[in-house]
């Protein structure tokens, strides 16, 4: 702290005070908005963590949805998501026999909408060759709404 000394030799007290005000109302403004950048940063952690796991649920549910639609109870199939405007379509795909990853005839399934029941909608799909990756020149035998929101070979 700074304090002037007056010309009877004392310290002026107004000064003194006045320094440490202007340094209690720094510390108050910087106390504020340390404390909104926090509430800030609570609020995004809390929503992030509540998105994360109503992905992860949908996700769960897409694999339900295939084993279901397709009988069969394979683990590895490939998922994936739309990230496009907040669309909530995913593409799984998976071996309609057994084998290593697609080593066989795929069939890929859209799935969309809410999950209900631990499943959701299955809006179409389409088939691949053994041994293809999911591109639109490889893909037949569309269904459902894939010939109209991917490009299928016809």
């Amino acid at each position: 702290m700074s304090a002037e000394r007056t010309s009877g030799g004392g310290f002026d007290d107004r000064a003194a005070r006045g320094a440490r005000r202007e340094s209690g109302d720094l510390r108050a403004a910087e106390t504020t908005v340390l404390l909104i950048v926090a509430l800030l940063l609570a609020i995004a952690t809390v929503n992030d963590v509540v998105r994360q796991v109503h992905v992860n649920r949908r996700l769960i549910a897409d694999l339900a949805t295939w084993r279901s639609y397709t009988g069969r109870h394979y683990h590895n199939l490939s998922i994936k998501q739309d990230y496009s405007e907040h669309f909530m379509r995913e593409v799984v795909c998976g071996n309609l026999s057994p084998g290593e990853p697609k080593q066989r005839t795929q069939l890929c399934l859209v799935i969309t909408g809410p999950v209900v029941n631990g499943r959701r909608h299955v809006s179409g799909g389409w088939y691949l060759p053994a041994r293809e990756e999911d591109e639109s020149s490889m893909r037949y035998g569309c269904f459902g709404s894939a010939p109209v929101e991917f490009t299928c070979r016809r």
